[in-house]
C-alpha cells in the first residue's frame, strides 16, 4: 500500500482503510498508522480514567510519539498527580497546552461559564480546550492524530470509524471497537495502574466543575457537564452534536 495522504484520500479509500483496520488487533492497527501514514503523528489524552491503554499502545510503538494534554487548570488533583505518574512510568514525550487565557482572568471576565447552560459551557469548551488543542495540532504540525475514544462510551460515538479526516488530518483511534472487559484485560497485562477516582464511583473523568461520579439511577451520560452534552468540542465539532 502507498503512503497515505489526507489531502487527496477520498471517502471510498477510507471506507476501504477501515475495513482493512477491522481485521487487525489494536496493536498491530497502531504499527498499521506509523508505517502508512508519513509525517507527525501525536496523541492526546486527558489522563482519564482509561487513558492508560491507549498510552502504553502508542508508545510500544514508537517511544517518542507526543502526548498531548489539554490542562484548563481545573483538572482533578488526582488527575495531575495521575499525569505525572504515567508519565515516569511510560517515559512520556508529554506536551501540556494552556488556554491563552488562564482560569481565573477566565472566570473574572466571563464568570464561571459551565453555570450558564448548553451554550455557557459551549463556550468554555471552547476557549478551553478546543482552542488550545487546535494549536497544539498546528505547533506539531500533526498529520495524524491518535485519541483513544471508543464506540461503546456513548451514543455520539457509536459509529466512529477506526481512521478518518478531520480538519485536514489523519484522526486515529485504534481501540473503537474495545470494550470494558478488554480495557480491563489490557490493563492487568500491562499491569498499568488506574485512575485514583476510578475507586469512588468515576466512569469519566474532566474538569472538577462538570464532572460527577455514577450514582444509583443516574445515566453515564449525566456524569459529565450536568447531562446537557456528552462531547466537549474536542474531537466532534458542535454542529456535529445532537441537541442537548
Amino acid at each position: 500500500m502507498s503512503l497515505l495522504d489526507p489531502s487527496t484520500t477520498s471517502l471510498e479509500q477510507l471506507l476501504d482503510y477501515n475495513r482493512q483496520l477491522a481485521t487487525l488487533s489494536a496493536q498491530e492497527r497502531v504499527a498499521w498508522a506509523f508505517e502508512h501514514i508519513p509525517g507527525n503523528h501525536a496523541l492526546s489524552t486527558s489522563f482519564g480514567i482509561q487513558s492508560a491503554v491507549s498510552l502504553h499502545l502508542a508508545t510500544q510503538v514508537r517511544a517518542d510519539i507526543p502526548v498531548i494534554l489539554i490542562d484548563t487548570g481545573y483538572l482533578f488533583p488526582e488527575t495531575y498527580r495521575y499525569a505525572d505518574q504515567l508519565t515516569e512510568q511510560l517515559h512520556l514525550n508529554l506536551k501540556v497546552y494552556r488556554p491563552d487565557i488562564g482560569s481565573a482572568w477566565m472566570e473574572a471576565r466571563f464568570g464561571k461559564l459551565w453555570e450558564n447552560g448548553g451554550e455557557g459551557i459551549a463556550r468554555y469548551n471552547q476557549l478551553s480546550k478546543v482552542e488550545p488543542m487546535q494549536r497544539a495540532l498546528e505547533q506539531l504540525n500533526v498529520r495524524c492524530w491518535h485519541a483513544g475514544l471508543r464506540r461503546n462510551q456513548a451514543s455520539t460515538r457509536k459509529n466512529i470509524a477506526f481512521l478518518t479526516l478531520k480538519d485536514g488530518r489523519f484522526k486515529f483511534h485504534p481501540i473503537a471497537d474495545w470494550n470494558e472487559i478488554d480495557i480491563g484485560a489490557y490493563m492487568l497485562l500491562h499491569d498499568l495502574p488506574e485512575h485514583p477516582l476510578a475507586q469512588k464511583g468515576y466512569v469519566s473523568v474532566g474538569d472538577v466543575h462538570t464532572t460527577r461520579p455514577l450514582q444509583p439511577g443516574m445515566d453515564i451520560a449525566q456524569t459529565r457537564f450536568f447531562g446537557l452534552r456528552r462531547e466537549c468540542g474536542l474531537h466532534f465539532s458542535e454542529a456535529s452534536l445532537p441537541a442537548a
